[in-house]
């Protein structure tokens, strides 16, 4: 097995226990996606920033990760920045320099995403509203 993929295997195993108490934290930044094959709304704790009219994050798998198979079936989502809901839509930004875009996202969770990734990939959400 490649180390990659084991790596992957445990830190989403280490996910899956942490990710819920993490989305009942009121300032955690959420990702709201449809589920491909439920149609339910699942929502993915993550980090961020809003420049402009989008908020910005970094992928730590890549298109291995759940949301973004998510978003590629749908990229309409939800982000929830500081309280609040905002509607978006979902761009895969593969030609981006995703390490480069992780210096200039909140630095604690770009530690994390550069530590524990994989395979990383910028995505940008288009707010709506």
């Amino acid at each position: 097995m490649s180390s990659n993929r084991a790596k992957h295997r445990i830190v989403t195993s280490f996910q899956r226990g942490i990710n819920p108490i993490l989305k009942r934290m009121p300032g955690q930044t959420l990702l709201e996606t449809t589920g491909r094959r439920s149609g339910l709304p699942r929502r993915t704790p993550l980090g961020g920033r809003v420049v402009g009219r989008d908020f910005w994050l970094v992928s730590e798998h890549g298109e291995k990760s759940q949301y973004v198979r998510n978003i590629q079936a749908d990229p309409r989502v939800r982000v929830r920045i500081r309280g609040r809901w905002r509607a978006g839509i979902a761009h895969l930004m593969p030609e981006d320099d995703a390490k480069a875009r992780l210096r200039t996202l909140p630095a604690a969770n770009s530690a994390g995403v550069r530590l524990l990734g994989t395979d990383l990939l910028t995505i940008r959400v288009e707010l709506t509203d």
